[in-house]
Order: C-alpha cells, then structure tokens, then sequence
C-alpha cells in the first residue's frame, strides 16, 4: 500500500517518519501494532516537537497516561528551552501573556494545561488544579481548556437529596 504523505505536507518531519506516524492511525484498533509504530517515529526523532505533540494524542487517546505525561513534559522542555521561557511562573506570566498568540507558545500553553489534565486524571488533583489556575492567569480567552479542568476539580460534591 502507497501512503500518500503529500497530505500531510506541512507535517515538518521527514518522509519516513510520516509514513510510521500514518501506520501508527491506520493500525490504531491494534494497539500493540500501532504502538510500535509511534515508538519508531519517537526514536528516529525524540526532539521533534511534532511527533512529540502526536505521541502525546496517541497516548493520550489510547489512555496510556502514564506515557502522555512523560511526552507532555517533553513538548513543554523542548518549548521553555527553544523560546526561553522562565521555570518561574511568576516571571514567565508576563512573557506568556504578551505572546500567547505565537504559536510556539499557543502551543506551549496547550501543552501545559493538558499536563494539568492528565495528571488530574491520574489522581495528582491539587498539581493539576495548581496548573489549571496557572493557565487560567494567562488565557482571558478560554481557549486552552484550563477553565473547564478546573472547574471540574474545584467543583463541590453534591449531596444526594
């Protein structure tokens, strides 16, 4: 079977690692087969911040949360070391507020507030309801999803009547 990457031009990896990261959705009811897959394209390109950022979906749909988390906290060092972004919050807040529109750190942002996701559902409640409130600070808009997760974790438990 031809795998037609063309279609995925804007895709910046090589021919080769598209054709596993298309293998890997093809094959996605098998879960061992299209693990290896993404597994392959992870070790021919471990600091490519595309296929981290599909790793990551992959993981996480697969609900392999474990593995999306040690990818999420690879997008996000790959973004603070690339963009120079400060491991302070309260000094990177300011930077992140007056460039949230860039995409490096839309994704960036994306990328943190789904770290809060999964480690909420992983059961760190309190990290992932510090991280929702972090991203909160900085996205007057709600468009990085941190609002809901947090909503959802400081919601109170209702009593039965």
């Amino acid at each position: 079977m031809q795998i037609d990457v063309e279609k995925f031009s804007w895709f910046q990896v090589s021919e080769d690692i598209k054709q596993l990261l298309i293998l890997a959705a093809e094959h996605w009811e098998n879960t061992a087969e299209s693990e290896k897959y993404i597994n392959q394209a992870l070790a021919k390109t471990e600091e490519s911040t595309d296929v981290l950022v599909a790793a990551y979906r992959y993981f996480f749909y697969k609900n392999n949360y474990h593995m999306a988390l040690q990818i999420a906290v690879k997008v996000i060092a790959n973004i603070k070391a690339s963009e120079q972004l400060l491991d302070n919050w309260e000094q990177a807040k300011p930077i992140l507020i007056s460039r949230k529109e860039e995409p490096k750190i839309r994704l960036y942002l994306n990328t943190y507030a789904a770290y809060g996701m999964v480690l909420a559902k992983l059961g760190e409640i309190d990290k992932a309801k510090k991280i929702s409130t972090q991203v909160k600070e900085v996205d007057d808009k709600n468009e990085f999803g941190a609002s809901i997760v947090y909503n959802i974790l400081t919601r109170p438990i209702e009593e039965d009547e």
